[in-house]
Parts: structure tokens; sequence; C-alpha cells
């Protein structure tokens, strides 16, 4: 590594406590001040892991400057004056509550700024901003990084056009090749590809002076937004120095558009690129917050730390936004994976779109974004817009849409009528999907009853072999079908399985989740992780419950440890699948896939009513399903995408036995937080009921081939 990443190294592993870094304040925090930082919202703290996020070297290296350099002292000033004791003001301790000693003084200090240097009052503030943007722009060519954060939080403006010097403060820090000052400059809103007067940008002035380092990272920096966004759904991003921007991943499954969902689209297309650039930094937003939230979830010690309190469920309220926007921009969190992923292509697409000014394109895939701004059956996530507010949902004149919906998806006024038609196009799609839903239960009953069939079908064909003198299943009498973790049972499966290599399953030197050798890596077309969670359990139980009964959607991505995240099949190497002899048949692989259905809806039951003791013992029958479905395939199978359900069936079982056992109180320690703990159990089986199918579809296919 360089001199500069080794520095990196040493300033993070050297800190044991805190592991949180406020980017755009320059400073460090612990998990207990980052609950409130999170709650604050990215325009006053932008909150990242010093461990498992990934980040730009040259920005971490900027935030150690800062930190190293008394960046707290900006945000603390007043609090150093000794005439602050005097007058009451001090810094919360240690000692003092996080609620609401410590939570308030963070807010005070990070989202009021009380304790920042104050200029002396003028008249014309106009004419104090324009003289702070000046100081700015004469300072960024050094390295004195603190005095500029200083002139940042007292109202400079990153993005300030000196009128004599025809250029900003980033062509400036570009020029001198001022790293830091370009990395901090960026935080807090610089354009790299604003042109000066002579119609270069702060990326041509790197270049030219030689800075090509700089200027990689500046043209990163431009594309932060989509380049975030693709990372989220596939763990990738683009090639800039080859002249890729964009990566655009695809869905594995396709939805028949309906004529609202084209109306959506169309109207996506449609919006100004003002109005586009809104929705795109919302939905960059959300990302940042569900991300963050994962490493957040991970990282914490559940039964003390994540309570109600430390809970960041949606995008807090940026008071520069709109009511009608705020709103909008909570109501992401409604989304589920699957919608929240498409919303996201959506974005990306049409962005790569009015770059590279391409007609628009039929659309693939079902858009959901005019979720966010549908009408509400239920009541807001808080006081953020007022009945008024309500009332200008449905402006009829140009006035009354600027005054209410500058962030709506619309160019023009909504009418009433318009309003209903979208409504009634909803409540008409929801009927579809009910119907859709009870056709699947309707075929998922025919396939039991075939499956019963089959079941008695070999239970004649068992019978039959008792007869044979060199039959190698001894079965005992009275039961076609003994208990399969009996010992009999396994020697039975020994002698079938003879003319292939055991499976360490079989050996009994299991009991370890399914790891090949080697990653494969994410393919462009790859799919976002289900991450997080929805909140609403009950949804979230009938959620699972169909998706056990019903077609994959879409194939798991991974989780970073850093960070994040064809066929009607949805696993889209299946048409690549190499012809593997030794996968077991169709009809055993169902039969174990039914085992595991059955005692994971068991364990649905007991989340629907809160039958917490019951989490143990279900987990407990659920992992021997498991065990006993991967033991029906060879150690090592050919086909990765074998390979990497498997690891996802055994590791998603230990996975929900760990979590079942957090539902048990210990002893000395305040009871868990049993909603944070259902859900991930929930998680877990969704997991299992998923690499379960999948498993099916491979040998469904694979058998008939």
């Amino acid at each position: 590594p360089t001199n500069k990443a080794r520095a990196n190294q040493i300033f993070v592993s050297s800190l044991s406590e805190p592991r949180w870094a406020s980017v755009n304040r320059g400073v460090l925090i612990c998990d207990e001040c980052c609950s409130v930082h999170r709650s604050l919202g990215r325009h006053s703290s932008q909150v990242r892991h010093l461990i498992h996020t990934p980040w730009p070297p040259t920005q971490l290296q900027m935030v150690q400057m800062l930190y190293s350099n008394g960046a707290n002292s900006i945000w603390e000033h007043s609090l150093l004056d000794p005439a602050s004791v005097m007058s009451g003001k001090r810094k919360a301790n240690p000692q003092d509550k996080l609620h609401p000693n410590k939570s308030e003084f963070i807010k005070a200090k990070y989202q009021m700024l009380a304790f920042v240097h104050r200029m002396p009052c003028r008249e014309d503030d106009s004419l104090t901003a324009k003289d702070l943007s000046k100081q700015l722009h004469s300072s960024v060519r050094t390295g004195n990084l603190e005095t500029c954060l200083r002139l940042l939080s007292l109202g400079a403006q990153a993005n300030f056009f000196h009128p004599e010097k025809g250029n900003t403060p980033l062509h400036v820090a570009a020029k001198a090749g001022q790293v830091s000052q370009a990395e901090l400059l960026t935080v807090y809103g610089a354009d790299p590809g604003a042109p000066d007067s002579n119609g270069k940008t702060p990326i041509d002035h790197a270049r030219e002076a030689g800075h090509h380092d700089l200027a990689d990272r500046l043209v990163e920096i431009q594309y932060e937004l989509t380049d975030r966004l693709a990372f989220y759904l596939c763990g990738r991003k683009p090639d800039h120095k080859n002249g890729q921007h964009f990566i655009v991943p695809q869905m594995a499954d396709s939805l028949d558009l309906s004529e609202l969902a084209k109306a959506a689209k169309k109207k996506l297309q449609s919006l100004s690129n003002h109005l586009f650039e809104e929705l795109a930094m919302d939905v960059y937003d959300e990302v940042d917050r569900r991300e963050t939230d994962a490493v957040w979830l991970t990282t914490q010690n559940h039964s003390t730390l994540v309570t109600e309190t430390t809970v960041v469920p949606f995008l807090p309220v940026n008071p520069e936004y709109s009511s009608t926007r705020n709103q909008g921009r909570q109501k992401l969190a409604r989304f589920n994976a699957h919608e929240f992923a498409t919303l996201v292509i959506d974005i990306l697409s049409d962005a790569k779109r009015r770059q590279q000014g391409n007609s628009i394109a039929s659309p693939k895939d079902l858009l959901l974004y005019s979720k966010i701004f549908q009408d509400n059956d239920q009541p807001d996530y808080d006081s953020v817009a007022s009945d008024e507010d309500t009332d200008q949902e449905l402006p009829t004149s140009k006035g009354d849409r600027t005054k209410s919906l500058d962030s709506d998806l619309s160019d023009g006024p909504v009418t009433v009528h318009e309003y209903m038609e979208v409504k009634n196009a909803l409540s008409a799609s929801e009927a579809k999907i009910q119907h859709l839903m009870k056709a699947n239960n309707s075929l998922s009953d025919e396939l039991r009853l075939m499956q019963k069939k089959l079941q008695s079908l070999q239970s004649e064909n068992t019978s039959l072999r008792r007869h044979v003198p060199t039959n190698i299943y001894q079965i005992p009498s009275g039961s076609d079908y003994p208990d399969p973790s009996s010992p009999s049972a396994l020697k039975r499966r020994q002698s079938a399985r003879a003319s292939r290599p055991m499976s360490m399953y079989e050996t009994g030197s299991g009991l370890k989740p399914y790891v090949p050798k080697g990653e494969t890596p994410y393919p462009e077309e790859g799919i976002p992780t289900l991450q997080p969670f929805p909140p609403n359990v009950s949804k979230t139980c009938s959620l699972l419950s169909f998706a056990i009964s019903s077609p994959l959607l879409c194939r798991r991505g991974r989780l970073r440890s850093s960070g994040w995240l064809g066929e009607s099949s949805s696993i889209p190497e299946l048409d690549d699948l190499e012809s593997d002899p030794t996968l077991p048949s169709t009809e055993d692989v169902i039969r174990k896939t039914e085992q595991i259905t059955k005692n994971i809806q068991e364990l649905l039951r007991a989340a629907q009513e809160n039958k917490h003791d019951s989490f143990i013992p279900c987990s407990e029958r659920i992992h021997v399903a498991v065990t006993e479905m991967a033991a029906l395939f060879p150690k090592k199978p050919r086909s990765e995408t074998v390979r990497g359900s498997l690891r996802l069936l055994t590791s998603s079982a230990y996975r929900l036995q760990s979590e079942c056992r957090k539902a048990l109180p210990s002893e000395g320690c305040p009871g868990p937080d049993m909603q944070l703990v259902t859900q991930q159990v929930i998680q877990c089986a969704y997991d299992i009921a998923k690499a379960a199918k999948q498993l099916v579809t491979i040998t469904t296919k694979e058998n008939t081939n």
C-alpha cells in the first residue's frame, strides 16, 4: 500500500473507540452518539462506520486530518470560552443519559450550530456570506483544512463563483492539487463538473496541472449518486477510467405492465431534470439510510443499545424541503426490497438516458415509485405536514402547485378527476394481485395433492422391494417412512449413495454452513439483497407465507462486510447448468422441501401470535430438516449455483438458531427487543425457503434434461 493508505490503516486500527465518523463535521463519534447523529439526517451529519463501510482513501484521509487538527473545537467554539461556564453552558458528560441529556446537546451542537463562532451582526447578511465565500476561495489553495471547515460552518458557499477570478473554490483546489480540500468542498456540495469562465471544469484543471489521481477522484465524485445506487444493487462500480460511467442491473423476473405502471414510467421519464434530480437524491438518501441501518444492526449490542430510541425507521425531516417532499422521502421506507430495487433500476436507466441523450426505451419492469404519493390509508410517520398541506395536494392552478407540489412527480396541475383515476387504477391493481395470489394458492394445493400421490406410489414401491432378497433397504414393519434421523435411516442413505462420494453431512462431520472455496463475482444483472426487512411483522409474515408457496422472485445477493449489498425460474445461471448426474432426484428434494416448509409455517404462526418461547423448538426442527436436505447433495456439486443455494440454505439455518436464542432473556440483562428479533428470525426463514425453492428448481430442470 501507499504511504497514505498505510497512514489510514494505522489511523483506523489505533481507534478502540469510537468506530463511527461524521464526514461533513470532521469528527469521530461513539456508538451511543451515533444513534443520535443518524436521527439528524444527512443534511446535518453524514455518518459512516470506519471499519464496515467502504471509504475512498482520500476522504478518510480528509476526516483524519480534520479530527487530528481539532475540528471538534469549531462546533464547540463558545463552550471553550471561560465565560460559558459562568453562563451555565456546558458539554454533556460521558456519565449523562443518552436521552435527553446527550441527544439534546448533539442536536444543539450539530443541527442548530448553537456553539459555533458567530460573525458580528451586519445589516446585509448576503455581503457577509459573500465575504466568507471569497475567503474560502483564497484558502483552498493551501493545506489549512480546518480553516476552510470553519468558513463553511459560518456560511461560506462551496459552489461560490468568484466574479473577478471567474471560477469556484473547487477549480482553485484542483489546480493546486489540494486533495483534502477538494474532498471537503465536494462533501459540502461543490460540483466537479461546474465550468469556469473559460468553460473548463475542476477535472480539466487537475489534469492540466498533472494531478491525475485527483482528476480521477473528481470523476468518481461526479458520478457518486449513480455509483452508490449501482453498488447497492450488485456490489460493483463502473470503471470510469475506461469510459464506463453507468451500471444498470436487471431484475431476474419480469412483470406485465399495467396501464398505471406505464403511465408512472412515462411520468418519470417526462420529469424535468430538476425534479428528476430531486427524486434521485431522495432515493440516494434512502439507500444510505438502509445501508447504514444494516451496518448499525450488525455492529451493535442488541440487548443494550438497539432500542426504540436508537432506530431510524425512515428518512429524518429536512427543514429545507417542503412538507410534501419530506413525506414522499419518508414513504420510501415503505418499499420492500423488490419494489425499492425496481425504483433504483428505473432511476439508473433514466439517468443514463438523460446524460447520453438516448430516446426513451420501452420498460420491462414495473415502476412502483408512484406509491410514494398515493392516498394514505394509515397515519403519516410524523407531523411533517398539517391538514392544510394535505388539502394542497390537489392543486388546480399553477400558483397552488408551486406552493405545495414543488417536488411532486407532475409537470402540470393535477385535477381531482386525474387523482381519482389513479386511485381507481391502484385499487384495480390490488384486486388483480389478490386474484393472482388465489390462483397461486390453488396451484399449490394441486401440487400438494400430486406430492401425496407420489408418496403413495413410493410407499407401494417400497413394499414391493421388501420381498426382494438382495434389497438393501431394510425398512421396519409398520412404517413406510421411518424417522429420517434414526441410525437405520442414515445407514440406508449411505448404502443408496455408495456409488458417489459421501457428503460431509452424512459422515457426521457437518454442522457447519456449506461454504465452498472462492466467491463468484456478481454480474451486472445481479439482484439486490433484500435488506432491511419491513418493520411491520404481521405484513412480513403474510409476504413470507406467500413466498414459501410461490415461485422465487429474485436471487439473493451478498451482504458486503464493508457495506452493501432470465428465465422464469429466476436463476439466471440455470440455462448454463452443467449436467450433474450426482444430483438427487426431484422427488427426494421436493419431499424435504415440504418438510422444511411445514416447519417454517409453524414458525410464522408463532411469530404472528407472539409465541416467542416456540422460536427455539421450531428453529431446531428446521435445522434438522435442512441438514437432511443438504445430505441429499454431493459434497462438491459441479454447479456454482447449487453450491450457492446450499450455502445459503445451511448458513441461514444456523443464523436462524442464533436469532431464536436471542428471544430468551438473559440474567442480568434487559429484555431483548422482540420486534427486532422477530424481524431477523423471519428474514432467516425467508432465506431458507428461498434456497430450498432454488434447489427444487435446479434438480427439476436437471432431471428433466
